[in-house]
Order: C-alpha cells, then sequence, then structure tokens
C-alpha cells in the first residue's frame, strides 16, 4: 500500500510518499481502507517534533472515515469514522491507504456524511465534546463564551452549546464567516480587544457561565475575566505564551473553576466512544460539518501540510 512516512522532524519536506506492506487483522483489530482523512494543525506539529512521544519512523495522521477491509465478519463492509491521540504518534496514522486499528476503536459513521466530510470532524468535534459536555457539564440556558469561535474546535463548541439549548457569545479577532454553521448560531459576537471582558459582562449582566477560550496562552487572562461567580473556564491550548499571569485573588474570590482538557490524551479506541455520541447530532442535523477549503490527494500530502501551515481557513482533506 502507499502511505506517508517522516523518519525525521521538521518541515512538511521530511514526509515521503512510500510503498510498505499492507497490514493484516488479527484477534484484535481490524483494517480500515482509508477513504478520507484531514489534516490537523497537531498533525503539522507533530511532523515539526512538538511532541515528545512520537516514535519514529511513523505515519502520521489522526482523522479518518473509510471501510472496513478485514476483520470480524459483521464489521466487513461497514462505514466507519475515528480520530485518536495515538494514531500518527505512537501508532501509524491516516495518510495511508489502510490503517489498523482496535476493534474497540470501530464507530459507524454517520449516514449523512460523505467519507470527506466525516473526516474533517474527529480531532475539532472530540475535543469540543470532552470539554463542553464531560468536563463544564454545560447545561441547558446556560450563557457560554467561546473564545476562538472562528476556528475548528470553536465552531463544534458552537454548535454543540446550541445543540443542548445554550446562549452562545462568540469571541474572536474577526466574526465567522456568515454561512459557516458557528456564524449562523451565535448569538452575539465581540471582538477580542481590551474592551472585550466589559462588552461581554454588559451583554450578561455579569459574566457567562462557561467560557470555551479554544486559543489560550495569550487570552487566557481575558477567559477568566469573563465569566460570573463560580463559573467554568475550558483551556485546551497555549497561543503565544506558555506561562501566564493573572490575579490569584480575584480567582480565588470568584471561585472559578479552571479545566484543562487534551484530547491527545485519548488513545483511537477511547475517542471512538466520543465518536459515537456525535453520531445522532449529524444525522438529526443538530451539527453541521465544517466546510471543505481544500482537497488533495495522497501523493501531495505535502502540499496539504502546507495549506495548514499556512492558515487556511476551513479544513484540508486528503482523499484517497
Amino acid at each position: 500500500m502507499k502511505t506517508i512516512q517522516f523518519k525525521s522532524f521538521g518541515s512538511p519536506d521530511v514526509l515521503e510518499y512510500v510503498e510498505v506492506p499492507t497490514p493484516k487483522a488479527d484477534a484484535g483489530n481490524a483494517v480500515v481502507q482509508i477513504k478520507s482523512a484531514s489534516v490537523n494543525p497537531s498533525d503539522v506539529k507533530n511532523v515539526s517534533g512538538h511532541f515528545d512521544h512520537t516514535v519514529l519512523p511513523r505515519t502520521p495522521g489522526r482523522d479518518f472515515s473509510g471501510v472496513v477491509v478485514d476483520g470480524p465478519a459483521e464489521w466487513i463492509g461497514a462505514d466507519v469514522w475515528g480520530t485518536g491521540g495515538d494514531i500518527g504518534f505512537t501508532r501509524d496514522g491516516t495518510h495511508s491507504e489502510f490503517i489498523k486499528i482496535p476493534l474497540a476503536a470501530l464507530s459507524r459513521k454517520p449516514k449523512t456524511l460523505s467519507h470527506e466530510q466525516a473526516a474533517a470532524i474527529g480531532v475539532n468535534f472530540v475535543v469540543a465534546w470532552l470539554g463542553t459536555v464531560e468536563y463544564a457539564q454545560l447545561k441547558t440556558g446556560e450563557t457560554i463564551a467561546v473564545i476562538g469561535a472562528s476556528g475548528g474546535v470553536g465552531g463544534a463548541v458552537v454548535q454543540i452549546a446550541k445543540s443542548r439549548g445554550c446562549r452562545v457569545i462568540g469571541v474572536d479577532r474577526h466574526a465567522p464567516l456568515a454561512d459557516s454553521p458557528a456564524g449562523r448560531l451565535i448569538d452575539e459576537f465581540v471582538q477580542i480587544d481590551e474592551h472585550t471582558s466589559e462588552r461581554v459582562k454588559a451583554l450578561t449582566n455579569g459574566g457567562v457561565d462557561v467560557v470555551y477560550d479554544a486559543v489560550g496562552g495569550v487570552t487566557f487572562e481575558t477567559a477568566l475575566s469573563l465569566v460570573k461567580r463560580r463559573g467554568r473556564v475550558v483551556e485546551i491550548s497555549a497561543t503565544g505564551k506558555r506561562r501566564v499571569e493573572f490575579d490569584m485573588i480575584d480567582f480565588y474570590h470568584n471561585e472559578t473553576q479552571l479545566l484543562g482538557v487534551d484530547s491527545a490524551k485519548l488513545g483511537v479506541a477511547e475517542s471512538a466512544r466520543l465518536m459515537t455520541a456525535l453520531v445522532e447530532g449529524f444525522e438529526s442535523g443538530a451539527f453541521q460539518p465544517p466546510a471543505i477549503a481544500q482537497r488533495f490527494t495522497l501523493e501531495h500530502t505535502r502540499e496539504a501540510y502546507e495549506a495548514v501551515t499556512a492558515g487556511t481557513r476551513g479544513r484540508v482533506v486528503i482523499t484517497m
């Protein structure tokens, strides 16, 4: 089979298009023929050497959609989708024609999505669901501020929050595209600047119940300033600033709950539970897939990585 492989860390130039043996199923694993896979910023960071636990040589890629071609009879021919923090890092990933994954990682993709659309869901929606539903335990009727609402994770948070009957305030440098799911669903938009906190507090009579900060680092203090007493702040990143400072007295007087979320800790089998939880939302129409900005063949994966590095607005996918 054809696959993408990197033997050293660096720019997308280290990615090689090579031939390797096609994997075979065994007692605990199935083989999926990948129809489409997306390229995430974390894939680019992985190739550049950002993650200490990556084992070389490695095929990168976390998200996928495809068809089971080898494994238990009841799964043969099934359309499946998935993601995981081990595939592409310690297990060969999805930028390949085939992938071998545990049976526990198999999750049937929504019937309403094409393989291309399904491949663009994984990382963004899993970390969005994990932080919003499982960690912050967002409830119907609450108000959430989403910092980075125009991005992939932020847009997923917007959709999940609206499906749970919440008021959503988008916070970003630029408003989400009007025809994007996030652009259609946010109730108010506030530009991020030195006046963000006072604007959000004016809209909410003192603060929101939950802040989902998909940017982090440079926006951390802003995120803390947006929540009302006993509000929850979810952090998933540290853009531009690894170490932060904040007023400890304000923090504990407000009884703020601070929640860190790292979906990379979830392997492909653990992530399957969350992917399955998302199926109903897509099949009912409550969730919409993100826009596909660019498409590349497996042979042109380097160019796909370069597009993500350049900051393409929308998802980048590889089709087999």
